[in-house]
């Protein structure tokens, strides 16, 4: 069974990784980004290893991100990130190819773990099944 396994962020976290803090999110050093960049790609690396792994990627800040909607005329309409209205977005994910949902909470379980700064709140990593071209899970 294929799961998606994501972790979510905030703005705020992406500032704070680059120094800035925030009431919830405290600013990283360069050596706690270092550690945490290393223990997503150990997930990674014993992923792949195990077969397990079909793709993994970080995401970029959401004040890169586009939304786009349909507008009541029907023309798209186009806003630019950040957007204050959404406390978290997609930060990251693996897509994986588990043999049961124990599995892949174990998967999740071990993300839960990965380094960060003293203070640091970790949103939960949340599993979704990848629903089959026949549209059951």
């Amino acid at each position: 069974m294929k799961y998606l396994v994501m972790v979510q962020g905030s703005q705020a976290d992406y500032d704070a990784m680059t120094g800035k803090p925030s009431e919830h999110s405290p600013a990283w050093s360069e050596q706690e980004l270092q550690a945490m960049f290393a223990f997503m790609t150990e997930v990674s690396n014993d992923l792949a290893e195990s077969g397990e792994l079909i793709d993994a990627q970080g995401l970029t800040e959401p004040a890169q991100a586009r939304f786009v909607s349909a507008g009541g005329d029907g023309r798209p309409v186009i806003t630019d990130g950040p957007y204050g209205e959404t406390k978290e977005v997609l930060a990251g994910y693996w897509l994986v190819d588990c043999e049961s949902l124990e599995r892949v909470t174990e998967i999740a379980a071990r993300i839960t773990r990965c380094p960060g700064p003293e203070g640091l709140v970790e949103p939960p990593v949340v599993i979704r099944p990848v629903q089959d071209a026949g549209g059951a899970c």
